[in-house]
């Protein structure tokens, strides 16, 4: 990465999730695209699985595998995904081929940056807190949350650092 060419190297964003805490659980290299796999805690969702997408072509995108395949009438769940897309902006909820929801952010390289990534990740996250109980069909079977009593989120510390970012999804 430098100022003629602000696109980061895959050591560059392993060195970003690092100092935010975050350590991929898996890492795939396919031509010029770099992919981590990661679980991350939301402060009520927990285990929520991320796949970071370095593309050089593109930008750096976060994918959230935000529900399994959706087995009910695809309609309303059609009209859920499109509303969500319109409640929460920067973000953007499809549909991936298999049929799972998923949620994303695309970062263009002239701003991307470790914090920039960071806001992304948890904006990802206090989006999937937020929409817990309307999203729960689609996560456990019967829509039962599941016991969560004494689990702390391993990631608390990615929403106190960008607590002022996102004042509309994790407070003042």
């Amino acid at each position: 990465m430098s100022p003629s060419d602000p696109t980061p190297t895959a050591a560059v964003v392993e060195a970003w999730l690092a100092e935010l805490g975050i350590a991929p659980t898996a890492r795939v290299d396919r031509d010029d695209v770099v992919a981590w796999d990661l679980t991350l805690d939301g402060r009520r969702r927990f285990d929520v699985r991320f796949t970071v997408i370095l593309d050089p072509a593109l930008g750096l995108i976060t994918w959230v595998h935000f529900a399994p395949p959706i087995g009910d009438g695809l309609r309303k769940s059609y009209h859920r995904l499109l509303r969500w897309n319109d409640e929460f902006p920067f973000v953007k909820f499809s549909l991936a081929e298999d049929g799972r929801p998923t949620l994303s952010t695309e970062i263009p390289f002239r701003i991307l940056d470790r914090d920039e990534l960071g806001v992304a990740l948890a904006r990802s996250l206090a989006i999937c807190d937020a929409l817990l109980e309307e999203s729960a069909g689609w996560l456990w079977i019967g829509g039962r949350l599941p016991d969560s009593a004494g689990r702390t989120g391993r990631n608390l510390e990615l929403f106190e650092r960008y607590r002022t970012r996102l004042p509309e999804l994790l407070g003042p």
